[in-house]
């Protein structure tokens, strides 16, 4: 006799991908390696010296990230004055992940950003990112999270989901109050 639900069987889950099963260790390993990095310049160096460097590493990348968002919004002004797109070029994701990389303690991490903040290793990191993000589009499904940005979906409680488009008409003639403020 059996009692409760009944398992399903094994072939019926789904197969976890190998990002999944290898990232936690993969930043386990991460982490290990730069503690032990740290004390080995700690103890060839001094405390002092590594934190200072430590500090150093923080300050850079703060200057970096500030830097490359002034840029990234200069040229999002810029383009939005002369009425085209953005480009897309210009490094300065790149940029703040270098800055970023800086700001985390550790000396693998800062190895990292300075290499980010190289002209050549940010395009041909920019070149690898967009071959891939091409490649997930392509291979996206309708109903996943590319196609929700295409999708109005409103979710009624009872599940059901209406798919639709809130037009909201006000007559021309009729006097304009005041709006309430939208911190509230």
């Amino acid at each position: 006799m059996m009692t409760g639900a009944s398992t399903p069987p094994s072939s019926s889950r789904p197969r976890r991908s190998r990002l999944r099963t290898f990232l936690p260790l993969g930043i386990a390993a991460w982490l290990v390696l730069e503690i032990w990095l740290l004390t080995v310049v700690a103890g060839a160096a001094g405390g002092l010296t590594v934190f200072l460097l430590l500090i150093a590493g923080f300050v850079l990348g703060a200057v970096v990230i500030k830097r490359a968002g002034r840029r990234a919004f200069q040229n999002l002004n810029e383009a939005l004055q002369r009425g085209v797109a953005p480009s897309s070029g210009g490094g300065s994701g790149l940029m703040m992940l270098g800055g970023l990389l800086l700001m985390l303690p550790g000396l693998i991490s800062d190895a990292a950003g300075l290499l980010l903040l190289l002209p050549p290793v940010q395009k041909a990191v920019g070149r690898y990112a967009e071959r891939t993000v091409d490649r997930g589009l392509r291979r996206a499904t309708p109903g996943s999270l590319g196609d929700a940005f295409q999708q109005a979906r409103i979710h009624r409680p009872d599940g059901k989901v209406v798919q639709g488009e809130v037009i909201r008409e006000e007559p021309g003639d009729a006097p304009q109050e005041p709006r309430p403020p939208l911190n509230r």
